[in-house]
């Protein structure tokens, strides 16, 4: 398993969720990201990827922060992938 880091722009926060954006073009092969969790820049899980909506290149990431997780939204972000 390895670490890819996701290059996401924070946009704000929904009622449960917070919204990301791509910042540069998108890797089809990273649609399989959803519900995998999220981990900090110091590999210290936050939460999960909800959902992946929006234009194919430059998609739109939901993120569920898990409670009482320190959160910034300009750290960077990975996920496992096998």
């Amino acid at each position: 398993m390895q670490y890819i880091k996701l290059n996401l722009h924070y946009l704000g926060e929904s009622k449960k969720h917070r919204i990301f954006r791509a910042k540069n073009k998108w890797e089809k092969s990273l649609e399989k990201i959803t519900n995998k969790p999220v981990y900090s820049e110091e590999y210290d899980e936050i939460g999960k990827i909800r959902e992946i909506f929006g234009p194919v290149n430059l998609p739109f990431v939901s993120m569920k922060i898990s409670p009482k997780k320190a959160f910034n939204p300009n750290d960077t972000f990975y996920v496992k992938m096998k």
